[in-house]
């Protein structure tokens, strides 16, 4: 290749007379400009125009992010985003294809005028009622339950017994799903679009009914007629044959329609509303009849799909977009597409199918497991841990050490006995039930078989399992236990990261040297709102699988593949081999790079002989610490309910109900501890390492050991900035945070009046294929993080700036004041000066 640098560039004596040719020709223009500044970025004398980015001079993805941003920041050149540089990869390409461009329209409507930022006094005063709220809850819930254990007890012999805590379950079961739904007609009404200041106390009573709706117990009916009928109670338009299979809930259920016949997939979001310049805006998401809502997808307010539209998955529509009728889309922001994902025929599933699925459903709920939950309680209120029933009831009985010992051992017996018995579990009744369901046969919703297959994907997708064997070289035995097809596995000690789900484990293929970074979702069931189908998905060898990654049965990617974090697996055109895909919808980039390769070696030979068993001890260590850190946090807290129970006799319902808000703070505290203990002698920090590299290791236990669940309880409360302040987040005043992860607490700062929205992600690090790579990350004030968007690490986001829904923000970007950004990968789409956007 002939190309024409600018200047002199340092080469090998050796090399040829081309290449020296090559280095003395001069560039002009533009392409002169945009040489200079990346060979600035390399730190070299100066670079070929006709040079590839990646193959010749050995720049990746964080290199040519700043190289993009230094080229933003000139306001005499056009924009360059990533996706152009991976289209574009020489100087010269790239030139040609961005000398007459112009900035990119923004995908949806001017974002509103910030909000005056909040005092300080109305965001105590917000975090104070919700507190007051939570103890009010608290305290009902116990009072009805003790009543209610009250009346169990008095019951004589075990048929009485159990005919009690059916009719007081079945009670506090019919009174647990129809109190969010009175609460919200009677605190809200109809929910219209309108902006709600966050902390005020309007947002106050958006927060009750969004924490009520969400903890409802029909919502454990998600994919049921029942959850239909659920947000038709709540307020939603709901034609007949819906079917939502998505667990992200709607808030703002008035605003919500959906049309005869429309599907809903899962991890799909669209809660018709979203936070932003500290504002709660409400909107209406609409969907035609026999519309189809992929996997992984974000639905904005203001959004719509036509009649008989698709939207496909790991997509997005923004706010103001609109799938015409019948057409198929895909992207984020989405666009037209051509591919079909509606490719499951239809079967009879009649309102009479769906109502007998809806009766047994409650009739197994009222007449098992809500008398095994009521007497579970029982259990604890009466005898936990007082297995021997040897000591006094009362407050005497905490004097005395037995009360402690037989706690210590019933807690261990029921722990590592519940372990023991998942596993066993799981590797036989999935297996039996598997049997009944034939690969590619079309079946009817709300049957055998679709009971058959929900009973597969509850009991093989177990977290704390998967938490348990991920990251090491156990996982890949655990998933061959559930049923997965590993081919011959090359063991690398990080082959699936901790968290891996399925919809089946037996029509799951992964190919030989493959490995997965985390979030893996394989879906391999397609559903319509009438019938599913299971089908072998199957990932071909040598591949690399980045982060929050939906894998569709249909996914076309052969062996030697990267598919880079939030990339759309496409489902038309040819295999793709020996490629990377980035963005939604993908596109090709270099499978490797050379900074990739920096520890090759360490991945085969000898080196990896020596070096991979010494990571097995690490990581079986990790996993010890794992098990007892839970055994002991279940110990404490089955400790805590016990003394509770003893107490309740002199202090009645009140000791119940402090007991409830105890195990809440108690869980707080702990794994923030346990978190300060795991980083007391290794603080996190940037990282440049091979996975065989012992920090590498302290990372996988940092992800491990501690707990992140519990923060879930706090989203949208002042309690959940306290929190991330005490794992080590430099976080600023008046943080809005409605369900933003953050994966490496202590390499994040998070600027005054942020928003954060549910389903938004601060990760500070990647891998890819052997080799990790962390840094910090810098949000700054008054920014916005919109519904499902991923930040990746080594990135800055400057004051006031907006990242849309569903966008993947790369490494090392830099996101300018005031800018709005959107898109997977993202790029600039506008931005405001004085307040108004343009």
């Amino acid at each position: 290749m002939v190309g024409k640098p600018v200047g002199t560039l340092t080469s090998d004596p050796a090399e040829s007379t081309t290449d020296r040719e090559r280095l003395t020709v001069p560039a002009v223009g533009v392409e002169s400009v945009l040489a200079a500044e990346l060979a600035d970025v390399l730190h070299v004398g100066q670079v070929a125009v006709d040079s590839h980015f990646f193959n010749e001079l050995g720049a990746d993805s964080m290199v040519m992010a700043h190289f993009c941003a230094r080229i933003r920041k000139r306001a005499d050149l056009p924009p360059v985003s990533m996706k152009d540089v991976y289209r574009h990869p020489t100087i010269r390409s790239l030139a040609a294809a961005r000398a007459d461009s112009a900035p990119a329209p923004p995908a949806e409507p001017p974002a509103p005028t910030p909000a005056a930022p909040t005092n300080t006094a109305q965001y105590v005063r917000c975090g104070a009622l919700q507190l007051l709220t939570f103890l009010g809850y608290s305290y009902l819930v116990a009072l009805v339950t003790v009543r209610g254990y009250d009346w169990i007890s008095a019951g004589s012999g075990v048929l009485d017994v159990y005919l009690r805590s059916v009719l007081f379950g079945t009670a506090g079961f019919l009174f647990l799903c129809a109190f969010p739904i009175v609460a919200k007609w009677t605190l809200i009404g109809r929910w219209t679009p309108r902006p709600i200041r966050i902390w005020s106390p309007d947002y106050v009573r958006f927060w009750i009914i969004k924490t009520l709706i969400r903890s409802d117990p029909l919502v454990l009916f998600v994919g049921s007629p029942l959850y239909s009928l659920y947000l038709k109670a709540l307020g939603a338009k709901i034609g007949k044959g819906v079917t939502v299979f998505s667990r992200n809930v709607p808030v703002c259920t008035d605003l919500l329609a959906l049309g005869d016949g429309t599907v809903v997939r899962k991890d799909s979001f669209f809660l018709c509303y979203r936070a932003r310049a500290g504002l709660i805006q409400t909107g209406p998401v609409t969907l035609g009849k026999h519309a189809v809502v992929s996997e992984a997808t974000v639905l904005d307010i203001g959004s719509s799909l036509g009649d008989g539209a698709q939207l496909g998955h790991a997509s997005s529509l923004h706010s103001g977009q609109a799938v015409p009728d019948g057409e198929h889309w895909h992207g984020s922001p989405a666009r037209r597409a051509e591919a079909d994902y509606e490719v499951v025929g239809p079967a009879r599933c009649g309102s009479l199918r769906r109502a007998l699925h809806s009766v047994l459903q409650l009739l197994a709920v009222l007449l098992l497991y809500v008398p095994l939950a009521v007497g579970g309680v029982g259990i604890l209120l009466a005898q936990a841990p007082q297995l021997a029933a040897t000591l006094e009831p009362g407050p005497a009985a905490l004097t005395n050490w037995t009360f402690y010992v037989e706690a210590l051992a019933a807690s261990l017996v029921l722990f590592f006995g519940a372990v023991i018995v998942g596993l066993v579990v799981m590797a036989t009744v999935p297996r039996l039930l598997h049997r009944t369901i034939t690969p590619g046969k079309v079946y009817p919703l709300y049957g055998f078989h679709y009971g058959a297959h929900r009973v597969i994907t509850l009991l093989t997708n177990r977290r704390f399992l998967t938490q348990l064997f991920g990251d090491s070289s156990g996982i890949v035995h655990y998933l061959r236990g559930l049923g997965y097809d590993l081919s011959r596995v090359e063991q690398t000690g990080s082959n699936f990261g901790t968290a891996v789900k399925h919809e089946t484990p037996f029509l799951s293929s992964v190919g030989s040297g493959t490995m997965v970074a985390d979030g893996l979702s394989i879906n391999n069931a397609d559903f319509s709102s009438t019938s599913f189908r299971v089908a072998r998905t199957s990932i071909g060898a040598r591949n690399f699988l980045g982060n929050r990654i939906a894998y569709p049965t249909r996914g076309r990617t052969g062996d030697n593949c990267l598919l880079a974090t939030k990339v759309m697996v496409p489902v038309d055109g040819k295999v793709r081999e020996g490629v990377g895909l980035l963005g939604s919808p993908s596109f090709e980039i270099p499978r490797s790079v050379l900074r990739d390769s920096s520890f090759d070696e360490l991945k085969s030979g000898e080196e990896l002989r020596r070096r991979l068993p010494a990571k097995n001890r690490h990581n079986a260590a990790t996993m010890a610490w794992y098990l007892l850190v839970r055994w002991l946090y279940f110990f404490l807290v089955t400790l805590l309910v016990s003394v509770a129970a003893e107490l309740y006799e002199p202090f009645g319902t009140t000791a119940i109900a402090l007991a409830n808000v105890l195990v809440i703070v108690f869980s707080a505290v702990y794994f923030v501890l346990v978190e300060r203990a795991v980083t007391a002698l290794h603080p996190l920090s940037p990282l440049f390492c091979s996975i065989y590299d012992l920090r590498f290791w302290r990372r996988e236990r940092f992800w491990k050991v501690p707990s992140e669940t519990y923060v879930r309880i706090f989203n949208g409360t002042p309690f959940k900035n306290l929190i991330w302040r005490l794992q080590g987040v430099r976080l600023g005043k008046r943080v809005f945070d409605d369900g933003c992860a953050l994966t490496e607490r202590s390499m994040v700062a998070i600027g005054d009046d942020c928003t954060l929205n549910m389903g938004s992600v601060i990760q500070c690090h990647s891998q890819e294929d052997g080799t990790f790579k962390s840094d910090r990350t810098a949000v700054g004030s008054g920014c916005t993080l919109g519904v499902g968007a991923l930040v990746h690490y080594g990135v800055t986001i400057d004051e006031g700036a907006v990242l849309a829904p569903d966008s993947f923000l790369m490494k090392g970007e830099t996101v300018p004041r005031h800018a709005r950004w959107g898109g997977n990968p993202a790029r600039e789409s506008g931005r405001s000066e004085g307040g108004e956007w343009r």
